[in-house]
């Protein structure tokens, strides 16, 4: 294609060139001023030199057309695959295809968008962003949006140099119902009800329902429970956290006959049980050096509630003090031991024996603690091993081992045995190598060993010639620690370097207050976007298959990795969100994938309203699939571009230019003729012949 236009080239500056248009203007009013025949041949001489000082040139151009380009965004989101709409984003974009391969150098660009990252919804601003940065806003013709109008970015909408319109999918008699989770706390206290929000809502063309609807609310994956809410209102629900750890509360709505979809009918929250106070009784026996550890372990946690029993002066020993003096009131024995027994989480003898001052049905009461779900832990030390040992008592029914009678008054080396290297309370705990000194020890040394003799449990830690130093045993359901040694302050005040004293009372504390990150046997998942990291702890060589079901039912087997002794793991992608259940062996647990509510379906309705002032505003239009594929039209720009069954596109007639040729009007010898002749003119037409 050629084209030819006029340019100028001015031999002067443009603003000189104006000031001569000015002069020469002025000069021709003077001569129709004083009244000469031949201003107007005068005038055409001006005319024609102002003209050759401009330089009026002749250019051609030859250029290749561009094609218009129609970009249109298909958003296939979660949301866009319920019901028909997968069959009418298929006829649209195959009606769209052919109603533009039918218009003169027009051609279609797709761009497709699905699921965002971060439960952000639909993106489709996003994408049209994206799409229209790819090509030339001169060549844009227009854009149209393949959507059900549920946009969350609409406030990203780029500038349009062409009509937008949109296609929705979706039906005039959709209706839905759907959860909403108005409020749910992170975490929870243990034991303590906590209150969650939630509402049931019915949206579009509802037919006619009751207006109480049915809840089911499972916890951790057991058995639902059945409630009847009410539609509409905001509901408060007290949930009660059973342990620590996190617990996954999962919401279902049944699903209705007509519903539109029932991915929005479920919730899954997840909160994390926390204590608010443990409450822990010390017990000790005679003063020694390592008392003040227990003491200063507990006190050191702002969220432990410590009641300590110490007996300073045992009845048979006689100083003559007088009893008024010996304490201002008595101590509450019966209350602790009988009363109010079961409200400590955690009991611990350190060098008790039997002086008579505790009744045998106290002891008797604390074994019936822990097999309740108590827990006991006996810091042994030379009484243990004597006659008088809290061994001769009922506690003998719940304690990992029996005294042989015999105390090792001898330097030793506290080492973690195999069993010890995957139990959770004594892993990693292994001494590190220590390579500056041949003779140098990688932990201090104890000083004492109560020999005893295991019965049932673990033994996590050895001593003296691999004799029992840690046992951890769970009577009934409660868990019970024995450590042979009163020695353990030795680390805390560095003994021979000392070792790592805080960290093993600790875990072994938490371990007895049943925290879930120490179970020795336990399979966890935790979740991240669609992945979920399963772990499984044992204390056994090898583990089997993990078996997960997802919300569909379906089943998947997933192999385990060893990545340290007793512990294993693999990485599995879920394929939507929703509840999984894990199961291995007979352990078994839940993990949520995704959010407690996807934003993809909380409004699930096909609605023009989002997309509605974006469009007018572009002067395009908006139609629905289900009324049939709208035509497509050219129109010219600043028209409507909408119209009852069609859609108008503005052609931009873009081109590209392969050469161009420049030549002038007239040579300047030829302006200088013409303006001279006019002049000689202009004299002749005055008289002076």
């Amino acid at each position: 294609m050629t084209s030819g236009s006029v340019i100028f080239d001015p031999l002067l500056p443009w603003p000189v060139l104006w000031v001569a248009c000015g002069l020469a203007a002025l000069f021709i009013g003077l001569a129709l001023w004083r009244g000469l025949k031949g201003w107007g041949l005068r005038a055409l001489a001006l005319a024609a030199v102002l003209l050759a000082i401009a330089n009026p040139s002749l250019q051609i151009e030859d250029r290749d057309p561009l094609t218009d380009i129609v970009v249109l965004v298909v958003d296939e989101s979660a949301s866009q695959g319920i019901d028909v709409r997968p069959e009418q984003i298929a006829s649209a974009i195959a009606g769209v295809e052919a109603e533009v391969a039918q218009l003169p150098n027009t051609e279609l660009k797709i761009v497709r968008m699905g699921d965002s990252d971060g439960n952000r919804g639909s993106l489709v601003m996003e994408a049209l962003s994206t799409a229209l940065a790819d090509e030339p806003r001169a060549r844009l013709a227009g854009a149209i949006l393949l959507t059900d109008g549920q946009v969350h970015d609409i406030e990203r909408m780029p500038d349009m140099p062409a009509p937008l319109h949109t296609l929705l999918t979706g039906e005039d008699n959709d209706w839905d119902r759907r959860l909403v989770v108005r409020n749910a706390p992170a975490f929870a206290i243990i034991g303590e009800p906590v209150t969650l929000t939630l509402r049931v809502e019915d949206q579009g063309a509802v037919p006619d329902l009751p207006g109480l609807a049915e809840i089911e609310i499972s916890v951790d994956g057991y058995e639902p429970q059945v409630f009847q809410v009410p539609i509409g209102e905001d509901l408060e629900l007290p949930i009660t956290l059973q342990h620590g750890g996190m617990n996954v509360i999962q919401l279902v709505l049944p699903e209705q006959e007509g519903e539109l979809t029932n991915r929005n009918n479920a919730a899954a929250i997840q909160i994390n049980g926390v204590r608010d106070r443990l409450r822990v009784l010390l017990v000790s026996g005679e003063p020694h050096a390592g008392e003040r550890t227990w003491r200063n372990l507990l006190k050191s946690d702002a969220s432990v509630d410590l009641v300590h029993f110490t007996i300073l002066r045992p009845p048979e020993k006689q100083d003559g003090v007088p009893v008024n003096e010996l304490s201002l009131i008595a101590f509450p024995t019966r209350e602790l031991f009988l009363d109010k027994i079961s409200e400590f989480d955690l009991i611990i003898f350190d060098r008790y024996k039997r002086r008579g001052i505790l009744p045998t049905l106290y002891f008797d009461n604390v074994r019936q603690y822990v097999m309740d779900g108590g827990a006991l832990l006996v810091a042994a030390g030379p009484d243990f091993a004597s006659a008088d040992s809290i061994y001769r008592t009922p506690l003998a029914d719940i304690l990992p081992a029996e005294p042989t009678g015999r105390v090792r008054d001898e330097l030793f080396l506290p080492k973690v045995t195999e069993i010890g290297e995957r139990h959770p309370v004594t892993e990693g705990l292994t001494p590190p190598d220590d390579e500056t000194a041949e003779d140098a020890l990688p932990w201090g040394r104890w000083m004492r060993l109560v020999d005893v003799s295991p019965l049932r449990g673990d033994v996590v830690m050895s001593g003296a010639e691999d004799r029992p130093l840690l046992m951890l045993d769970r009577p009934g359901e409660g868990r019970v620690a024995l450590l042979a040694s009163d020695h353990a302050w030795l680390w805390s005040r560095g003994f021979e370097g000392g070792g790592p004293q805080l960290e093993l009372l600790r875990r072994l504390a938490h371990w007895m207050m049943k925290e879930p990150d120490l179970e020795e046997e336990a399979l966890t998942a935790t979740a991240e976007g669609q992945t979920m990291t399963i772990t499984r702890r044992t204390l056994g060589d090898a583990v089997g298959e993990v078996e997960i079901t997802g919300p569909d039912g379906s089943v998947v087997m997933v192999p385990l990795e060893e990545v340290s002794p007793g512990r294993f793991s693999a990485d599995w992608t879920g394929p939507e969100m929703g509840l999984y259940r894990l199961k291995e062996g007979d352990m078994e647990s839940v993990v949520a994938l995704g959010p407690a509510a996807p934003k993809e379906f909380e409004e699930t309705l096909a609605t023009p309203d989002v997309l509605a002032e974006a469009v007018a505003a572009t002067s395009g239009g908006i139609h629905r699939i289900s009324d049939g594929i709208p035509d497509i039209r050219r129109t010219r720009e600043g028209r409507a571009a909408t119209g009852r069954g069609w859609i108008g596109i503005t052609p931009r007639e873009a081109y590209l230019t392969a050469d161009i040729r420049v030549s002038p009007l007239l040579p300047a010898w030829a302006m200088l003729l013409i303006a001279s002749m006019l002049a000689i003119g202009a004299w002749l037409w005055e008289g002076r012949r």
